[in-house]
């Protein structure tokens, strides 16, 4: 049991005259309590329309307000049809005086005072639908409905929205609801039949809440918050209200349904419906096109009510005005429509715990969400104060001075201390929301026009005709950025080289709006874009194609060190866990990668990570993409052909990859290796025989690696160093891929399997898998024909690819795949199962065929080409020439190396391709000792 309430904190009446009035009204109540009770209620109808009955329950119920409360929802629970409009009504004046006077006291806070209110409207909302439920099923007017479907109202279900969907609801609240009905109860024939039946339901429900009778009202209900309502039915069939909210829902109804909350009649099909409308309301990208909405939503409701005037106490709306609660609900409200697409901890209904959530993770600084916080429990208490001396649902502060003094009685305070407080909360809730909706304007044109002038009006003149900017609001919103946007520019290092390259990102951009509304919430976002477009075309041109991975820069940990493998499988395992099919979470996994794949490019070029740490980082990244997808993959396969047989199958990464090292351009080259055991089929619906069962899936793997989707796609993918190549199967048995490495493979398909590693699959298997490479490496080999292959091989590759230029540091003699060859050919002939460059050349060093100088240039020469080469990547996506690098480029490549000049790098690279290929040349003309074997 509850401690009694301490009714001696209530305060005192306004009008001493009250407690004689009470006395006379309720003659049960003693003179000192009747005082109380009267400064509670004012000049309440709480108080006048209190009975004798209820006068006699109320002492009894502040000894427990818990258990008074919990008896008065129980007697709802047990009415009877006839006996429901009135019984409802006489509950509620119980509750609204128990709870005015826990109120007032301090025995509840806030939440339950605001909780015991809606919890009581759940309850009378759904005592009355399923009641008139009841009533058309006795009536046969829902077809196939019987007397079991009542306590799942038939299908119905009320969703709760606004102060009712969030716990809020005031002491005089209209209930905003939702009525939707599930159509897939009822045969399609009878769809309209079913349908006229729940409107007659909701309407008689709303009905028995809102008119008036002699025991007055419970809730004044309102449908208006559905869609369409000036044309649509008060209930409406779940299919309809979906493709709604798909083709027409505005942004308003979004801001709506975070507070949605199923709260009477069928609450599983009412979840149901709000995972189905999920991707409407939480969008997947940051969302900053709702700041302007939000804004304009503001204007207009200034504009209709007329509370946009100065602030004045005296009439000032509480709700509605400058510096009111809803400044502060839109404020939390637009903020979690950002973000609550991406972070579902912030999809919280309530406000003061959307604005903590927002807090925690970044969104709000702390001391703002704290003071939004206080200001707005204070500004739900007056709300409270108004509406107990009314009973009315009004928020406006009372002009007259007596009318604020019952105000600042009811609240224990001085009426002109309590004047300046709530002018001090409102202009500083104005200030804290203000500047997030309308944050200034540009720079002015005379401030920007100097710095602008020398730029090529020609190129700035053609961007409203992109498809970015075809738009009216993608263009008005562009307008505003366009200033500070071409000032940046203007003070880089080589303007006209950045417009340009500024330029080809905007003709790339498929759509504007929501980018552009980025830039204007984050102005911060303009440098980095500026810094990309003036040094990096091949980033700049990926981020056209995929602008949405800027949101990960405003997350507040996009410029941290990099987190490493695990840490990414834990957030993209996450990522997938939030999707509800199998076309989702490829989507969901392609934007995690593009995410982190930018951020990797973003990172080397503004040197906090050099070429070899990105290239280890983009390989960690596609593996934890692989790893992760395959499960995927294997899964959606399943359903349809069975679980794979035996111990399933394994992704073996080849080339690059396997030697954990890739740059941002790279395939993936990759050996699905399966071991089926003894089974010779899959068990399903539709079984296949392994070898198939294993193909197909394999296929599938791979297109859901590389077909483009939604997101696009992630890698392209390599399979050409599987057994027999193109001419093999996709995928090999595990006993067929040992056999073929023993008994038929040729010299150069040893030489890949250096570098080979298990990324994905079942662990037995993969272990098993990684045994037999270290034992088959380490066999004895005739160290001359091993030479003697791979020096046919360089012939090979030197006519079949040629370098372009100085610059492509990859393909020709003394240069990556020279030094990779050698590695290999270093690994194979020692005792090595390590992958990396650098271990090889000192495995041909352990072999007696290479010495320790040579190994340690080489090592050094083809770190500098790597970096040569990632750096190549990033800035075209090709090998690059010196005349178009540009004056970014041409710094990123200097401060990549290690040079301070780019003729100086020039220099050193012929110098090293011209030895390198020399030492190589040299040690592949030995004869590989004296046994010719290692």
């Amino acid at each position: 049991m509850t401690t009694a309430l301490n009714i001696s904190r209530i305060p005192r009446p306004f009008d001493p005259g009250l407690g004689a009035e009470a006395r006379s009204l309720v003659p049960e109540l003693s003179g000192a309590f009747a005082e109380l009770v009267a400064g509670a209620c004012g000049s309440s109808p709480y108080l006048k329309e209190l009975t004798a009955r209820e006068a006699a329950w109320l002492p009894q119920a502040l000894q427990d307000p818990d258990a008074a409360l919990a008896a008065v929802f129980a007697d709802c629970r047990a009415l009877e049809a006839a006996q429901l409009k009135p019984g409802l009504r006489q509950a509620k004046r119980r509750l609204a005086l128990l709870t005015a006077l826990c109120d007032l006291s301090g025995g509840w806070s806030l939440e339950q005072v605001t909780g015991a209110l809606t919890d009581f409207g759940a309850l009378c909302a759904d005592v009355a639908i399923k009641a008139e439920i009841a009533t058309l099923i006795r009536r046969k007017k829902l077809p196939g409905l019987t007397e079991d479907d009542v306590e799942t109202a038939g299908g119905l279900t009320i969703l709760a929205m606004g102060k009712m969907g969030a716990h809020e609801l005031n002491y005089s609240s209209d209930i905003d609801l939702i009525c939707l009905f599930d159509e897939t109860r009822f045969d399609p024939d009878d769809f309209f039949e079913a349908r006229q039946g729940m409107v007659r339901a909701t309407k008689n429900m709303c009905a028995a809440l809102s008119d008036r009778t002699g025991d007055g009202y419970v809730f004044r209900t309102d449908l208006r918050l559905r869609p369409d309502p000036a044309v649509t039915p008060v209930c409406l069939a779940m299919e309809a209200a979906e493709r709604y909210y798909e083709s027409l829902g505005r942004t308003w109804e979004r801001a709506a349904y975070i507070k949605a909350r199923p709260c009477a009649g069928d609450i599983a099909a009412g979840e149901r419906f709000l995972t189905t409308l999920r991707p409407f309301i939480w969008r997947r990208h940051l969302d900053f096109a709702a700041i302007q909405d939000a804004h304009d939503i503001r204007l207009r409701i200034r504009e209709n009510k007329g509370t946009g005037g100065a602030l004045h106490v005296p009439g000032h709306d509480m709700k509605l005005g400058r510096g009111g609660i809803r400044e502060i609900e839109f404020f939390t409200q637009t903020r979690q429509l950002i973000a609550g697409g991406r972070d579902e901890s912030l999809r919280l209904r309530g406000t003061v715990e959307g604005l903590a959530a927002l807090a925690d993770k970044g969104w709000v600084p702390p001391g703002t969400a704290e003071t939004l916080s206080a200001h707005y429990r204070a500004h739900r208490e007056v709300e409270h104060r108004i509406q107990m001396v009314h009973d009315a649902q009004t928020h406006q502060m009372p002009k007259s001075e007596d009318g604020i003094a019952r105000i600042a009685c009811l609240m224990d305070r001085d009426p002109a201390e309590l004047t300046a407080q709530i002018r001090d909360r409102l202009t500083e809730v104005h200030e804290l929301t203000e500047g997030f909706f309308s944050p200034g304007g540009a720079p002015a044109a005379a401030d920007t026009a100097e710095d602008t002038a020398k730029l090529d009006g020609a190129i700035i003149a053609r961007w409203p005709t992109y498809p970015a900017l075809r738009s009216s609001r993608g263009a008005r919103i562009f307008e505003r950025l366009k200033p500070e946007l071409l000032s940046r520019v203007a003070k880089t290092a080589k303007p006209a080289e950045t417009l340009v390259a500024l330029d080809g990102f905007l003709s790339g951009l498929p759509a504007g709006v929501q980018l552009f509304s980025l830039f204007g919430a984050n102005p911060q976002l303009i440098d980095l874009l500026v810094d990309i477009a003036g040094t990096s075309r091949e980033l700049a041109s990926f981020l056209s194609r995929n602008s949405g991975v800027f949101d990960a820069v405003i997350g507040g940990s996009f410029f941290d060190p990099w987190p490493g493998a695990e840490q990414l499988r834990a957030e993209l395992k996450k990522r997938l866990a939030q999707e509800g099919d199998y076309e989702a979470r490829l989507d969901a996994t392609r934007r995690c990668c593009k995410e982190w794949h930018f951020r990797i490019g973003v990172h080397h070029l503004r040197g906090l990570t050099d070429g070899h740490q990105a290239g280890v980082q983009y390989a960690e990244l596609a593996e934890v993409v692989i790893a992760g997808l395959a499960p995927e993959v294997v899964a959606q396969f399943s359903r349809k052909h069975g679980p794979a047989p035996g111990r399933g199958a394994a992704v073996l990464a080849m080339g690059s990859l396997g030697a954990g090292q890739i740059n941002s351009q790279s395939d993936l080259d990759m050996i699905v290796i399966y071991d089926p055991g003894d089974a010779e089929m899959s068990e399903g619906k539709r079984p296949l025989a392994t070898r198939p069962y294993f193909a197909r899936l394999t296929q599938a793997f791979v297109t859901a690696l590389s077909a483009p989707m939604a997101q696009g796609k992630l890698y392209e993918v390599d399979m050409r160093l599987r057994p027999s190549g193109n001419q093999g199967p996709v995928a090999v048995s595990l006993a067929g891929f040992t056999n073929y490495q023993q008994n038929e493979a040729w010299v150069w398909e040893h030489l890949a399997l250096t570098r080979a590693r298990v990324v994905a699959g079942e662990a037995v298997l993969a272990a098993e898998i990684e045994t037999f490479r270290a034992a088959f490496l380490a066999q004895p080999r005739n160290l001359a024909k091993v030479l003697q292959e791979v020096s046919e091989m360089r012939v090979r590759l030197a006519a079949a690819k040629a370098p372009s230029g100085l610059w492509d540091a990859k393909n020709g003699a003394g240069r990556m795949m020279d030094i990779e060859l050698l590695s290999q050919a270093g690994a194979l002939t020692s005792d090595s199962v390590a992958r990396d460059v650098a271990s090889g050349l000192l495995g041909a060093v352990a072999a007696g065929w290479l010495n320790d100088a040579d190994a340690e240039y080489l090592t050094a020469s083809y770190r500098l080409f790597w970096s040569v080469q990632s750096a190549a990547r990033l800035l075209s996506g090709k090998a690059i020439e010196a005349e178009t690098i540009g004056e970014g480029g041409a710094q990123f490549l200097c401060r990549t190396t290690g040079y301070a000049r780019l003729d100086a790098l020039e220099q050193e690279l012929q110098a090293r391709y011209k030895r390198c290929a020399a030492l190589i040349a040299e040690a592949l003309e030995r004869d590989g000792a004296d046994e010719g074997q290692h």
